[in-house]
């Protein structure tokens, strides 16, 4: 039986609202890192044919310009795209437990409220609301490095071949 290699592929895609205001930090070298969560809302018909909702938590990493970029236009409520990858990392907690945890670290954050105005800070989340301005993208460009040129015009092109 021939080797058969698996293409290497992690990539994620996730609307939805901030549930938190944006944490910011620097690494000990000065690196700009921003973390938040995102809830993102399922509509679907249960088994009795009646509407039900589902709310999935997700926390989002950003590094760099972005991680910039996250802390001067997000707040608790924004609407948000995010394009990324799925990482995880083990760590211990207080009580010497490991604890594993899984999260998108992004490459693009699309901004989906209009610049400068931000959502009230509801106790309930709200689905994903679309504006008449243009939203802006900003991109992490520290994973174009690993890429073939190839690859990196096709990522540049996915964004136009939408039709948003």
């Amino acid at each position: 039986m021939a080797d058969l290699k698996m293409p290497e592929l992690n990539s994620v895609v996730i609307a939805g609202n901030l549930t938190r205001d944006p944490v910011f930090r620097q690494t000990t070298n000065g690196t700009p890192v921003v973390n938040f969560s995102v809830a993102s809302n399922r509509k679907y018909r249960d088994a009795n044919n009646q509407w039900q909702e589902e709310v999935c938590y997700v926390g989002i990493v950003a590094w760099n310009r972005l991680a910039d970029s996250c802390t001067n236009r997000l707040k608790k409520g924004s609407a948000v795209l995010i394009d990324g990858e799925l990482q995880s990392h083990v760590f211990k907690n207080e009580d010497g437990v490991s604890r594993n945890i899984v999260e998108i670290k992004a490459r693009r954050i699309q901004f989906l409220n209009k610049k400068g105005v931000f959502p009230e800070a509801a106790a309930s989340v709200t689905p994903v609301q679309h504006h008449d301005e243009e939203p802006s993208t900003v991109e992490d460009e520290s994973f174009d490095k690993f890429l073939t040129s190839e690859e990196s015009q096709l990522l540049k092109e996915q964004p136009h071949s939408q039709g948003s």
